[in-house]
């Protein structure tokens, strides 16, 4: 039989399909998020119906899981996006023992024992500092892509102090070096080391390694660097970590 995981995350909707006694990926795909999520949660999990050649009767089982899972109607049940990352980092390096989420509206860090449960965790989902919107935000105001932003990151020589941890208040400072004559590649870096600072006010002392960075922004060069200055260990990016929700998710479903 075949399971499937559904992560309906703020900015973006994942899909996985699995087998569900292999645990191997049959098919894997990614949405813009919408207003209508269910709609476009629905085209992509069909459209993976079709990559991987099932009928949806061979799906025993849709765990969805994210900021609008509970919105996803086709899906048996819902499980936190915590549990859900655990699940998928675990599974693709099983001695993971900390994971740093960071999506485009809220960050997580997450504390795993060693049998690779949920220990603990700690979020921010009440402001946009700490997350992809913040970057966001930089790459627009200084004109290039997200990805562009880990370039300029690596040519910084004096990463300029950002002190505002509000978005819009961070917006104009931004705009006020940049009328100062700021290097882009020193905002940038600014912006960064700001992002992984609220990430490690998080994190606190206590760090078991191996760390696991998973999420969107793990994608955006140059963030991993800035949180291993931040945390003072080694941070590896999850292997798709755009995906480690909704394999998670699909993970569970087979357990089911």
């Amino acid at each position: 039989m075949i399971s499937a995981g559904i992560d309906a995350g703020s900015r973006a909707i994942k899909a996985v399909l699995i087998d569900s006694d292999s645990l191997n990926v049959l098919a894997s795909g990614i949405a813009d998020q919408g207003v209508d999520q269910e709609p476009l949660a629905l085209r992509l999990f069909e459209s993976l119906l079709k990559k991987a050649r099932v009928r949806r009767d061979d799906v025993s089982r849709v765990v969805a899981t994210g900021y609008g899972r509970n919105i996803i109607g086709f899906a048996d049940t819902t499980i936190t996006e915590i549990t859900c990352h655990a699940y998928g980092v675990r599974h693709l390096v099983p001695d993971a023992m900390t994971i740093i989420e960071i999506g485009g509206q809220d960050s997580k860090l997450i504390r795993l024992n060693e049998r690779g449960a949920v220990q603990d965790f700690a979020m921010n989902d009440r402001c946009a500092a700490g997350t992809g919107r913040f970057l966001e935000v930089v790459a627009s105001r200084l004109g290039v892509s997200l990805q562009e932003l880990g370039k300029l990151a690596n040519r910084s020589t004096k990463p300029a102090p950002i002190s505002s941890m509000c978005v819009v208040f961070a917006e104009t400072e931004i705009i006020g070096l940049l009328a100062a004559g700021t290097a882009r590649e020193d905002i940038v870096a600014g912006v960064q080391g700001a992002i992984a600072a609220r990430v490690s006010a998080m994190v606190g002392r206590k760090v078991a390694p191996p760390v696991l960075f998973t999420g969107g922004v793990a994608l955006i060069p140059g963030m991993a660097h800035a949180l291993e200055s931040a945390i003072g260990h080694p941070v590896s990016i999850a292997p798709d970590p755009m995906m480690t929700g909704a394999l998670g998710a699909a993970i569970l479903a087979s357990r089911q």
